[in-house]
């Protein structure tokens, strides 16, 4: 139930093909001389960015590796070596966190109000974890063979420190790009 769209990495790398259409279109406009369709785009890109794109991405990597270390069976079982290559695996784990780095480093992003910013990233992080609780009450299994080892509290508790961790990456992210580019206006 929920196929491969159960899978937060799988949304993450949905999300970054989003986001980098997005930056090709805004940087299409701008050289077509299209500035005013170009400002919209533009803005969005920096929205989906800001918002989305790095807090989720850095938090799929170093959740996803933190995991993979403490015990891989918990987030990735050994039999899915023989199924997906470790290549594809360090594509979909590891090459999203130093590509939005390296986002931050070529490209100014405008990020939204804070509480607007926050509102959004919350929201999202809600529909995700609402979806995961919707496929376990329909198939009696977890996502992720980790959600089985907690209590109910324990896993409102998990919940609510990885969007605590998201936010604070949300944060970094708005950091990084204030001490690169300077404060947005």
């Amino acid at each position: 139930y929920g196929g491969q769209w159960k899978y937060l990495t799988v949304l993450n790398l949905v999300l970054q093909a989003l986001f980098y259409g997005v930056s090709f279109l805004a940087d299409v406009l701008r050289l077509i001389k299209e500035l005013r369709c170009a400002k919209c785009v533009i803005s969005s890109r920096d929205l989906i960015f800001g918002v989305l794109a790095f807090p989720v991405s850095t938090f799929v990597s170093i959740s996803f590796w933190t995991l993979y270390t403490y015990n891989r069976e918990l987030v990735y079982p050994k039999s899915l070596d023989g199924v997906i290559p470790c290549w594809l695996n360090h594509a979909m784990h590891t090459a999203v966190l130093p590509f939005a780095v390296l986002e931050i480093f070529a490209t100014p992003h405008r990020y939204p109000a804070k509480k607007k910013g926050l509102i959004l990233l919350g929201f999202a992080a809600f529909l995700y974890i609402s979806w995961v609780l919707w496929i376990y009450s329909v198939t009696g299994e977890w996502v992720y063979p980790l959600f089985a080892l907690f209590s109910p509290a324990g896993l409102a508790a998990f919940f609510a420190g990885s969007l605590a961790i998201i936010v604070l990456f949300y944060n970094f992210g708005e950091f990084l790009n204030r001490m690169i580019w300077g404060q947005s206006k």
